[in-house]
């Protein structure tokens, strides 16, 4: 059984093999991202913090993409799925940031939610079929390809990074923090 933290976050486990042990910290990142956008409306999910136009709803879209990108198109090859295929990414790169400004808190959860399941049954398929050693179907540009240890590390490391984001834009909001 999984043991929670006072915010119901997975505690990522003390001992387990690697591929447990990654899980583990991917999983609590994900449910940081959730607890930091938990129980705020289209307001709070729109807020931003000094110059930045950066928002909770903004992260909620991007690592949606970010989760569908690694998993699915790069680790697995599969096409673009909605909403990220019928994007023109040429005429807005940050389009997964900035459209999350139209859309209900309601759709960004969903969006973000959908990702990460199909991301955890992506990443079990690779598991049972190479480990974490599973070679991506997608090389990067300069050729090199990465294994699902790679991309879980990154992925990991999007996460951390976009929480600390996520801790100060939640703080300017209504004052919640905690790590």
């Amino acid at each position: 059984m999984m043991e929670l933290d006072e915010q119901g976050r997975p505690i990522p486990p003390l001992s387990g093999d690697e591929a447990v042990t990654l899980l583990g910290f991917l999983d609590h990142q994900r449910a940081t991202l959730a607890w930091k956008c938990s129980g705020l409306d289209a307001a709070g999910l729109r807020s931003t913090v000094g110059a930045s136009t950066m928002t909770l709803g903004g992260l909620l879209k991007h690592l949606a993409f970010a989760e569908d990108w690694w998993f699915s198109r790069r680790l697995h090859g599969h096409a673009p799925a909605p909403p990220w295929n019928a994007v023109d990414w040429g005429a807005d790169v940050d389009w997964d940031w900035n459209s999350a400004a139209g859309d209900t808190p309601e759709q960004l959860l969903a969006l973000w939610q959908d990702s990460v399941a199909r991301s955890r049954s992506l990443t079990a398929e690779a598991l049972a079929d190479g480990g974490l050693e599973h070679p991506a179907r997608r090389p990067q540009s300069d050729g090199q390809v990465p294994s699902l240890r790679w991309i879980l590390c990154h992925v990991i490391e999007e996460y951390a990074r976009h929480n600390g984001h996520a801790d100060l834009l939640r703080e300017s909001v209504d004052g919640l923090t905690g790590s």
